[in-house]
Order: C-alpha cells, then structure tokens, then sequence
C-alpha cells in the first residue's frame, strides 16, 4: 500500500457513522475507538489511550470543522479508517478555534511505516476540498458519506 493508496483501502463501508452524538473532543475519541475496536476486534481502551496520547501531543483539529485523529495500535494488521460526521459540533481545539463536525480516525499497525504517512496524506488530501466537505455535510446518511468518500479526487486537488 504505498503511495497509489485510495480511500477504498482505508475505508469499508461499515466504517462510517452519519450522526455521531457526543458532547466533548474525549466523548468523540472514545465513540470512535468503540466502532473501531468492534470492526477490528481490538480493545477500545488500549485504541482511546492512543488516540488520547496523541492529542496530547498536538490537536488533531486540522481545521474547517474538521478533525483526523490517528495512531499507530499494537495488534491491528492493516491500515483502517472510520469515519464520523458529528450530529453537533464539538469543541477539538483545533488550529482555527472553529468546532469540528467532521472526523476520519486513522489507526495502522505499529510497523506501519510509510504506510500510516501516504493514509494520512490520502485522508487530508481528500477533506481539504470544500465540495467534498459540503457532500460530507448534506448527506442523509452513512451509505451516501461512504460513497462520496470513495470517489475518485481529481489530482488537482493534490
């Protein structure tokens, strides 16, 4: 999985929420490590205290209402991707100070290498078109979110 890498490779169909309901920046990362530990048959601790040692670090709050939370978890053996449109905006202490309704969690293995890069640059690469983002927000559900994240981005948008 190098640098040819598409959503498709990250994103299944059943890793998608049209209306997450939480409160706070933690109450996200640990919905999102619930989905994900269930889809990957992980503990949802052990995926949280990763996802929460890494905002400790820095927000994942990217800006334009938008958050990728990501890290690397012992156990897991591909590249995985969830990702969450907020049915409210929360707080993530993002860059612009602007709440996030937007979320695309990325977790890969702990010897992902280059791998967990190219997926992270593919996920950015993706939100930072607005047209895209403003599917992302009139969607009525997780079937049309999958579907619009999967698309082909034309390399402009690079």
């Amino acid at each position: 999985m190098a640098q040819g890498l598409t959503m498709r490779d990250v994103l299944s169909s059943q890793g998608v929420d049209a209306s997450l309901d939480s409160a706070t920046k933690k109450d996200v990362l640990e919905a999102l490590s619930s989905c994900a530990a269930t889809l990957l048959g992980e503990d949802k601790f052990a995926i949280f205290d990763v996802l929460w040692e890494r905002e400790r670090l820095g927000t994942t709050g990217v800006g334009q209402g938008i958050a990728i939370p990501h890290g690397r978890v012992a156990g897991i053996k591909k590249v995985f991707g969830f990702f969450a449109r907020l049915k409210q905006p929360v707080d993530f202490e993002s860059i612009d100070d602007k709440p996030v309704d937007l979320v695309f969690l990325l977790l890969s293995p702990e010897d992902a290498g280059a791998d967990h890069l190219h997926a992270l640059a593919t996920i950015s690469r993706h939100l930072r078109d607005p047209a895209l983002c403003a599917a992302l927000r009139q969607a009525k559900d997780a079937a049309t979110l999958y579907k619009i994240l999967t698309q082909d981005v034309p390399a402009q948008a690079a």
